[in-house]
């Protein structure tokens, strides 16, 4: 791998990039075990990547990628690197939150490669196609009910999307989801672009090399792309309370809270995963914890402003930029509500509105976060510490309680 990069540099084009290898070598013993001389030397490519000539597109995305691969190296290993949220979902909230339909179409695209992906290693896996994540495969059961779970977590964005479904017509026959789950990722490839594939690929570094790892990483990216849409869809609702629009308030809200039920199914397939699996690779996850979550604390701080008791733990220390923004004054729904009604800019049937939409997503978020806390419980054991140096299970039993409005 060192002599493929060396050949590289001779070069030095951009474009050109071994990725394939170099994720080829951390998926072979993962990432937490990567040979030292291979991380010298990304390293230093890394020092001197600004001074090589290229598109500023390959810049980006090389730059990006060793932002992502030298995490453990460089000592900031953490949720965001560990996901490689950078080169999925770029810089958060950097579009126009207006754009519903743009933010919506980006989520589902987003959301049918990663479940596509899942299935697709599942089935390679099973059949004996890959190396990849080569300890405790699961067994065909497991496999099966993956594929099941899969399509159906797919199917609401694969119908917006205009794709065809494969399991519009349900089987209960193993084989026969298996042959859907196949056709599901033959579809989705067909759709998705070079530069998506090539995105998805180099987001896929495990701490380890246990199989569930692949389904565990997958999930939780899923996951932050719905929350990075529901902080889209918050924005706007505040955006449209604050200019006297009760009623696309509304219906920015019950677009966050219909994203939040289709993500759920989620949960579901995440729950296949053996707890012995995810006892062992967790061990090399160690900095890596859902607690830093900045998507998912900004849809909390967009809500309303976190108590200081909140404010000041670990839940938002852990994410400073967003605390940073909150303490700055980020808008929130809960504000721009109690300044519409001190303003009397609210009619009743605007005020109910609101307060349906609102009452609405705060009982999905809550259910979410219970659904969260169950199974963490389940994988962990009620009293067991998080990764990252946080309370774990303690902490997300206490949290189910916190309110989303005032």
């Amino acid at each position: 791998m060192v002599r493929a990069l060396a050949e590289w540099r001779s070069e030095a084009e951009l474009s050109a990039f071994p990725y394939a290898s170099v994720v080829d070598a951390y998926q072979l013993v993962g990432k937490h075990f990567v040979d030292r001389e291979l991380l010298a030397c990304l390293a230093e490519l890394r020092d001197t990547l600004a001074t090589l000539p290229g598109d500023p597109t390959d810049q980006e995305l090389l730059t990006g990628f060793l932002d992502t691969a030298l995490d453990k190296w460089d000592e900031r290993y953490d949720y965001q690197t560990y996901l490689a949220l950078g080169l999925l979902l770029g810089p958060a909230n950097a579009s126009d939150p207006s754009d519903q339909r743009a933010a919506q179409r980006r989520r589902d695209r987003l959301t049918v490669q990663l479940v596509a992906d899942i299935l697709q290693f599942e089935l390679d896996a099973e059949a004996g196609k890959t190396e990849r994540l080569p300890l405790m495969r699961p067994d065909a059961r497991i496999v099966s009910k993956r594929c099941r779970l899969g399509l159906r977590a797919a199917r609401p964005a694969l119908t917006r999307l205009g794709l065809e479904d494969p399991a519009a017509a349900p089987t209960p026959d193993r084989s026969g989801v298996a042959e859907q789950a196949a056709e599901l990722c033959r579809t989705v490839r067909l759709d998705t672009r070079p530069d998506e594939q090539l995105r998805l690929e180099l987001s896929m570094l495990p701490a380890y090399t246990i199989h569930d790892e692949y389904l565990f990483i997958r999930v939780l990216q899923c996951f932050e792309s719905t929350f990075a849409l529901l902080a889209e869809h918050l924005t706007a609702a505040v955006r449209g309370l604050t200019e006297g629009q009760p009623v696309v308030a509304a219906g920015r809200l019950d677009a966050a809270s219909a994203g939040l039920r289709e993500a759920a199914p989620l949960f579901s397939l995440l729950a296949t995963m053996r707890i012995e699996a995810f006892r062992d690779f967790r061990c090399y996850t160690e900095g890596a914890s859902a607690i830093q979550s900045r998507s998912y604390k900004i849809v909390e701080a967009l809500c309303r402003t976190p108590d200081p008791e909140r404010l000041d733990s670990a839940a938002f220390h852990n994410v400073p930029e967003v605390r940073d923004r909150v303490l700055a004054g980020l808008p929130t729904l809960d504000g721009a509500l109690r300044t519409a009604e001190a303003d009397d800019r609210l009619t009743p049937e605007g005020r109910e509105t609101l307060a349906q939409a609102m009452e609405g997503f705060s009982t999905t978020f809550v259910q979410w976060r219970q659904t969260h806390y169950r199974l963490a419980a389940r994988m962990l054991g009620e009293e067991r510490s998080g990764t990252g140096y946080t309370e774990g299970v303690p902490y997300l039993r206490d949290a189910r309680s916190i309110p989303v409005f005032r």
